[in-house]
């Protein structure tokens, strides 16, 4: 299937969730992640967008689409323009992510001729760490281990890991960690057995813990 010709550029935040059929366009296709993960196929070879990057479709280039969970993505298409010739990954600007669709498109493809590549990098799978979390929210989720269950560095990792999802890998457990502490007390646990077993060392530190990052507590919460 072949889209129609496009003469001018424009930008769209699309929400993609299943598998889309093969296609091309006559135009290039810039995708730049906001949120979750876009699998595709370009003509036979795999690749993804999420947070931490974006890429480039050139026209002509088949390409189907596949997100196993919703996925938000800022869509830039463009005539064919320098820089817009080839498949390549890219780092994109901070802005483009807040600009969203009032993104200034013509200068966006301007900046692309100029865009650095990314090279290949292992993916970091939101979804399996939130599983593995999940599952053992006792347990001590240091850095170095999530780093190893995507086979990264500690360091590699942490600096990855800020990229895609906006907060430090401490903070996500605690994300993580406190939302199954509301759902438990609202079900009328006790808070003692909470703490024990979404990983806090006490009551008291949970009780601190909801108050500072919630603005809430045990009471209002089972209220």
């Amino acid at each position: 299937m072949t889209h129609a010709r496009l003469d001018h550029a424009e930008s769209s935040l699309r929400r993609y969730a299943g598998e889309y059929g093969v296609h091309e366009h006559e135009h290039a296709q810039v995708l730049v992640g906001l949120s979750g993960r876009l699998e595709l196929e370009l003509d036979g070879r795999a690749a993804y967008v999420d947070a931490s990057c974006g890429l480039i479709v050139p026209a002509g280039v088949a390409h189907g689409y596949l997100a196993q969970s919703p996925a938000e993505v800022l869509v830039i298409e463009s005539p064919v323009r320098e820089g817009l010739a080839r498949v390549r990954k890219f780092a994109p600007p901070a802005h483009w992510k807040g600009a969203g669709a009032a993104l200034d498109v013509v200068a966006a493809v301007e900046a692309l001729a100029g865009a650095g590549t990314l090279l290949q990098r292992r993916p970091i799978d939101l979804d399996l760490l939130r599983a593995h979390v999940d599952g053992e929210l006792h347990g001590n989720w240091s850095t170095p281990r999530l780093a190893a269950l995507c086979q990264l560095s500690p360091q590699r990792f942490h600096a990855r890991f800020v990229e895609l999802a906006g907060m430090a890998p401490a903070a996500f457990v605690r994300q993580r960690r406190l939302d199954e502490a509301q759902r438990l007390l609202r079900a009328g646990l006790a808070l003692e057995a909470v703490a024990l077993q979404v990983g806090y060392a006490s009551a008291s530190a949970l009780a601190f813990a909801l108050r500072r990052e919630r603005g809430t507590g045990a009471r209002s919460l089972r209220a």
